[in-house]
């Protein structure tokens, strides 16, 4: 059973376990150690509006930031009201974030979106189709009261490398 070493800075191996479980155990303390978040930013996609980052990456996994229907040159809502436009801008978006993180939005494994009006569900699901191929990523799609900057449709996401 591992246990914590000397200070708990890491994981040591108790001597009874075997070669295989040791460097099991050795590689997963490596991994640890190595594993610091590293800050992913682009000027493809819109900067953020609040005290966040576009995307946070930690070893193979890269958390997306909310992306609404700006425009990255102009900080701007696109749209102009219409539901689709807006869904549409989203994903590039993300496609963007995803993308400086070195990865593509066939590599999202999780994606939540908010809708202010859930009666634009199924064109959400139009929309998504044209940027994702089965099999898509796990997905939640929420009702919310409002979004920032008063836009319709936000959607955040996980993604995996390699």
């Amino acid at each position: 059973m591992p246990e914590r070493g000397a200070g708990g800075s890491g994981l040591t191996a108790a001597v009874s376990v075997s070669v295989k479980k040791c460097y099991y155990t050795l590689l997963l303390c490596e991994r640890t150690l190595t594993m610091a978040k590293q800050i992913i930013h682009t000027d493809q996609a819109p900067a953020a509006i609040g005290a966040y980052s576009q995307a946070v990456r930690a070893g193979d996994t890269v958390y997306l930031s909310g992306q609404i229907p700006l425009d990255p040159a102009t900080m701007t809502v696109t749209g102009g009201g219409d539901f689709r436009a807006e869904a549409h801008q989203v994903f590039k978006n993300l496609r963007a974030v995803a993308e400086a993180a070195g990865g593509s939005l066939d590599q999202i494994v999780k994606l939540n979106a908010y809708l202010t009006d859930l009666d634009n569900f199924a064109v959400f699901n139009e929309v998504m189709a044209e940027y994702f191929a089965q099999p898509f990523p796990a997905r939640a799609a929420v009702g919310v009261a409002a979004l920032p900057k008063g836009v319709q449709v936000e959607a955040e996401a996980v993604l995996v490398l390699a």
